[in-house]
C-alpha cells in the first residue's frame, strides 16, 4: 500500500491488519470502522423500487428486489486553537453547529425463502454533503509561547490565518519531498493536495499532513531524512505558494501513477 501512496482514512480499517504477513494471492480489503463510540446518531430508510421472481427450485424461490436506501453521513467535528490575549482558561465555543449529510444507495438483493442470499451495490450519490462542527479553542498565549513563534510565517487563506515556525515549514517540505519531489509542479501538487484538504474540514496542512495513515508522515520514516533542508529549493517554493493560496489542482487524493498518463498524473502521483 505505500509502495502505491493508497492511504487509509481516519473512518476506514484495512483487512488484514498491518502488522500481518501476506502472499500475493491475499485479498486487501478496506471497509468503514464500526463506530462503537460514534455519539451521532444517523438514521436510514430504505425503499422497494422493485420486485420480480427470477427462479424457482427445490430450495424455494429467488427473489430479486432493486432497492433504494438513504443513510445519513456523519459529521465531523474540528478544534480550532485560537490565542486569547486575557484569560490563560480553555475556553470552548461552537463556532459552526454540525450536520450530518444524505446520500443514496440503490442495491440489487436476493432473497431465497424471505432471507438474504446476495446484495449487489448498483450506484452512490450523495444528495447533501455533511457540515462539520467547528468548536473553537481559546488559550492564553505565554510570554515563551509568543518569542518561541518569532520568525513565523502567517498567511491568509479563505480557511483563516495558518501560521507556522520554521520548523514546521521545514517538516512540511520534508513530508512534501518525500511525497513527490520530481519538479516544482509534483511538489505543488501534493501540498496542494493538503491544502484542498484543510478548506475543506476547517484545518490546516501541516495537520492534514499529519493525520493517521494519510499520508508519508504516519505511513513510514523516510521523510525524516529530508528534514533541515534536505530538498529541492522549488519544494519550499511549491510548499510557501500553497500555503499563499496557489494550486494547481483541485482534488484531495492521490496515488502511485504506476503507469497511468494524463492531465490527473503530476510528478508521479495520479490525483482524484
Amino acid at each position: 500500500m505505500k509502495e502505491n501512496n493508497i492511504y487509509v482514512l481516519e473512518e476506514e480499517q484495512v483487512t488484514p491488519n498491518f502488522d500481518e504477513n501476506i502472499g500475493a494471492d491475499k485479498v486487501i480489503t478496506i471497509t468503514r470502522k464500526s463506530e462503537e463510540d460514534e455519539t451521532i446518531e444517523t438514521t436510514s430508510e430504505v425503499e422497494v423500487i422493485e420486485t420480480n421472481e427470477i427462479l424457482a427450485d427445490s430450495n424455494g424461490t429467488i427473489i430479486e428486489k432493486i432497492v433504494k436506501e438513504t443513510i445519513e453521513i456523519p459529521y465531523e467535528t474540528i478544534t480550532k486553537e485560537v490565542s486569547a490575549s486575557q484569560s490563560g482558561e480553555k475556553v470552548n465555543k461552537v463556532v459552526q453547529e454540525g450536520q450530518n449529510g444524505i446520500k443514496e444507495i440503490t442495491y440489487k438483493v436476493k432473497y431465497q425463502n424471505d432471507v438474504e442470499i446476495e446484495r449487489k451495490q448498483l450506484s452512490e450519490v450523495v444528495i447533501q454533503e455533511p457540515v462539520n462542527k467547528i468548536v473553537q479553542v481559546s488559550v492564553k498565549v505565554t510570554a515563551r509561547a509568543a518569542v518561541s513563534s518569532r520568525g513565523s510565517s502567517a498567511v491568509r487563506t479563505g480557511a483563516g490565518t495558518w501560521s507556522y515556525s520554521e520548523g514546521d515549514l521545514d517538516l512540511m517540505c520534508a513530508i512534501t519531498a518525500q511525497e513527490s519531489s520530481r519538479s516544482y509542479e509534483g511538489a505543488l501538487a501534493v501540498i496542494t493536495c493538503a491544502c484542498n484538504r484543510a478548506e475543506r474540514r476547517g484545518s490546516d496542512p501541516l495537520s492534514e499532513y499529519k493525520r493517521p495513515g494519510q499520508f508519508c508522515y504516519s505511513i513510514d520514516s523516510h521523510w525524516v531524512k529530508r528534514l533541515n533542508g534536505n530538498y529541492p529549493s522549488y519544494v519550499r517554493q511549491a510548499v510557501n505558494d500553497a500555503i499563499n493560496g496557489t494550486r494547481n489542482h483541485s482534488y484531495t487524493s492521490f496515488r502511485s501513477a504506476a503507469g497511468r498518463t494524463g492531465s490527473n498524473v503530476i510528478g508521479g502521483n495520479y490525483y482524484f
